[in-house]
């Protein structure tokens, strides 16, 4: 066979070269466009950024120059055809930063900041989350109609926009502001602030007792219009406004989907109409403890636009584990111990990298231990005769408390109201330590050695011991504990230590199963209605006196601060029940302690408040320092 190589063949070479050539050429370019587009790309994203900072700027900038012309032509443009005529109406200018971030040296929008809990919240569904961490959460969630002005503390409009009071105290009638939306987009109608109130929190199958023995003096609220309601009341009490408007309102159309036992049974059902929003809702994936819980912004907002994408919340409950967490980046906010805090500032460099934090707010709270003074499953306890109560205090050193376990930050409180308040009589000092006192009334009591071993018995020759109950995970608390042991048995009283997860703490105090426990209790408002945690009242249905304290002098005095609406009348009042809670001490008062954070530097416009912190200002600034004192 011959094989020649025709100029046919030729052709067809050179052309299937030319295609593979045309082929190789249209990839190159394909990489070069592909490159070009990705530069492109990078460079429309860095001016994109820049561009939305200086968007959240200008936004800023518009709105409060909006809110200023509105303010400078209200007279003409407020609608008043929903208020009761012949009353005074209180309009209320909009809610805005109380420090604007964007006009912070180094403002950048977005970013995430990560705030690091002590201890784990056992949920956060409203009106049923009782602790102070899920508290940090819902502030974040939930509005309410009325909030107080972190500078000034005044109660000022946020959900509302203007409101009535009855001149004899029975009815408030409130406004809502226009254009108010959930973060699911649907609007807020006064239908969803009656719902709120009549079937949620007053619902008796629903488990809201602590908020229902605050607003125990709501008759009934009635929809006006639908951005109007009238709360009415069978007593003129102080707190009816700050209460009343203070309560979060929740969508109706959410919550009535579900009946009270899946509500009583959930762990995050949480919409509101906050700043910041679940980042996934679903109630049968909802967050549950153990897992971070993440927020972010709601873009439904009404007011002026928060500059972080992402608030998290995580929980550490080893007191150094979360320093550690803190230095590595972990997190960007912690409440470090008092030792943590007075050892830490003065390492080299700290201050480069953290904003240490130390001021009196009006939640700075207190830390107690409390005496169950009625039955524990059936049977009495010790602390049920006031002179053994006193006793207990009588015999704790609780300077020497405040220097060994706090490294002296904090004072010796004296009883349940801030020393700072007008509310407190600067007359009535603490207990003393007096041991010697107070062996004096264990004996009076008839617990006293009766068989020379040590230990105080009845005359029944039953031995003086309890359980002492503290949450566990923290150095703070088993240093409690160690002490508080040590203390007793010098006077011959037995003292078992149990340690629980603070995510059951709840349900202890609910149950009243305990003798004694240590906890610390912060306020919300520069006046806390002392009826939710020391009137006989709350003791009913796994409320907050759980101490089962009941004081017919405390019930009367506390329903006398409630009704009298004379401010000087009322803190003369105030002194009385003070004096009365000094005598029969269901509680040992310990420690009045400061609010105390750290905080990363590359977190911006971090400011001490009287309310506490705004994270809703927080911004982020940009690379974050390196740790500090690691």
């Amino acid at each position: 066979m011959n094989n020649r190589f025709g100029l046919k063949d030729f052709i067809q070479i050179v052309l299937l070269g030319a295609v593979v050539l045309l082929v190789w050429l249209q990839m190159v370019q394909q990489d070069r466009d592909r490159v070009l587009q990705q530069d492109v790309i990078a460079k429309l994203s860095a001016i994109e950024k820049k561009l939305s900072s200086g968007l959240v700027a200008v936004q800023s900038a518009a709105s409060n120059s909006a809110n200023q012309a509105a303010s400078s032509t209200q007279a003409s443009a407020r609608d008043e055809s929903w208020a009761r005529p012949g009353i005074k109406i209180e309009w209320q200018e909009p809610w805005n930063f109380a420090t604007d971030p964007n006009s912070i040296p180094g403002f950048q929008d977005g970013g995430e900041f990560t705030e690091i809990f002590e201890g784990q919240p056992a949920k956060v569904t409203p009106y049923l989350a009782s602790d102070v961490y899920a508290r940090r959460v819902l502030d974040r969630v939930c509005d309410s109609m009325g909030a107080y002005d972190p500078k000034t503390l005044r109660f000022r409009g946020l959900l509302a926009d203007a409101w009535q009071q009855d001149p004899n105290g029975f009815w408030i009638r409130a406004r809502l502001r226009s254009g108010l939306k959930f973060s699911d987009g649907e609007p807020i109608t006064a239908e969803d602030i009656r719902w709120t109130f009549m079937d949620f929190i007053f619902n008796p199958s629903i488990e809201a007792e602590r908020t229902r023995s605050t607003l125990d003096q709501i008759t009934g609220v009635t929809v006006i219009d639908p951005l109007t309601v009238e709360i009415t009341f069978s007593k003129a009490l102080s707190f009816n406004l700050d209460y009343a408007l203070g309560v979060y309102i929740l969508p109706k159309h959410f919550y009535s989907k579900f009946e009270p036992a899946q509500i009583n049974s959930s762990t995050g059902l949480l919409l509101g109409s906050g700043p910041y929003r679940v980042e996934r809702l679903d109630a049968s994936q909802q967050w549950t403890p153990g897992n971070d819980l993440v927020l972010v912004r709601n873009e439904n907002y009404y007011g002026v636009r928060c500059p972080l994408d992402k608030m998290r919340f995580k929980v550490v409950q080893d007191d150094l584990a979360r320093l550690v967490a803190y230095r590595n980046g972990e997190g960007d906010m912690i409440i470090p111990t008092s030792p943590q805090f007075v050892k830490t500032i003065k390492e080299p460099g700290w201050d480069d990298a953290n904003h240490s934090l130390k001021w009196i707010n009006m939640r700075s709270g207190y830390s107690f231990i409390a005496w169950n003074s009625g039955l524990r499953n059936g049977r009495q306890t010790p602390f049920g005769d006031k002179r053994v109560r006193l006793a207990m205090t009588l015999c704790l050193d609780r300077e020497k408390m405040i220097r060994d376990i706090w490294e002296g930050i904090g004072v010796v409180a004296k009883g349940s109201v801030n020393p700072e308040s007008p509310a407190s009589d600067p007359a009535l000092l603490p207990w003393p330590f007096d041991p010697e006192k107070g062996k004096k009334l264990l004996k009076e009591c008839g617990w006293e050695d009766r068989d020379g071993d040590g230990i105080i018995e009845n005359a029944a020759g039953e031995r003086f011991e309890f359980e002492f109950t503290r949450s566990g995970g923290g150095e703070i608390a088993e240093r409690i504990s160690n002490y508080v042991k040590d203390s007793y048995t010098k006077v011959g009283i037995v003292v078992t230590v149990k340690v629980v997860d603070w995510s059951i703490m709840q349900e202890i105090t609910k149950s009243r199963d305990f003798d004694a426990l240590t906890m610390a209790w912060s306020a919300s408002a520069p006046e806390s209605d002392p009826r939710q945690i020391f009137h006989s009242e709350s003791i009913k249905e796994g409320g907050d006196n759980f101490v089962q304290w009941n004081s017919p002098r405390a019930d009367e005095l506390i329903d006398k601060i409630r009704s009298t609406l004379d401010f000087d009348t009322r803190m003369a009042v105030w002194h009385e029940f003070e004096a009365t809670l000094h005598d029969e001490q269901p509680y040992t008062f310990i420690r009045l302690s400061p609010w105390a954070r750290f905080v990363k530097k590359s977190v911006g416009n971090v400011e001490m408040y009287k309310t506490g912190l705004e994270p809703w200002e927080f911004f982020r600034t940009g690379a974050e320092p390196a740790p500090a004192g690691g």
